[in-house]
């Protein structure tokens, strides 16, 4: 006859196997639903870094042909570029712009260029110019749109 009491330790013992493996089971139910989320993450970050590298790449500004090689009209400022290397009406528009008392608006750098301001269709390629320089780093615009130089 079997030993009640070893009998009695063994059904413990497989109660207590049967209840770890549920748990076990949950855990690795858990770790695989993780691991699936983290996929679907994974997927959605590199397809929204795709749209990003595109976009980026479609807003660079393109590059003009001089000599028969391709170069950036306004070049983006950063170290080794000088104002220099812009064409000498942008560096006429900086120019005007650090001469002002304070942050101006596009109109106020007309004047100062001497552009005739009350005609709209010689203020807006200068305003133009201006957003450009800003969008290249050389110039900095407020919410108010005015214009001004970095400090």
């Amino acid at each position: 006859m079997l030993d009640p009491e070893l009998l009695e330790r063994i059904t413990a013992r497989r109660a207590e196997l049967d209840e770890l493996e549920e748990q076990l089971t949950k855990e690795l139910a858990d770790v695989r639903a993780e691991r699936d989320e983290l996929a679907v993450a994974e997927r959605v970050l590199e397809r929204v870094s795709e749209q990003l590298a595109d976009e980026r790449a479609s807003a660079m500004p393109a590059p003009g042909q001089v000599g028969g090689r391709a170069v950036m009209l306004i070049p983006p400022r950063e170290p080794g570029v000088e104002e220099a290397m812009l064409p000498p009406d942008y560096q006429r528009i900086l120019a005007a712009v650090r001469q002002a008392a304070g942050p101006v608006m596009a109109c106020q750098v007309g004047e100062m260029l001497g552009v005739d301001i009350s005609v709209r269709g010689k203020l807006e390629p200068l305003r133009g110019k201006l957003v450009r320089l800003v969008d290249r780093g050389w110039l900095r615009k407020l919410p108010d749109g005015r214009f001004t130089t970095f400090l």
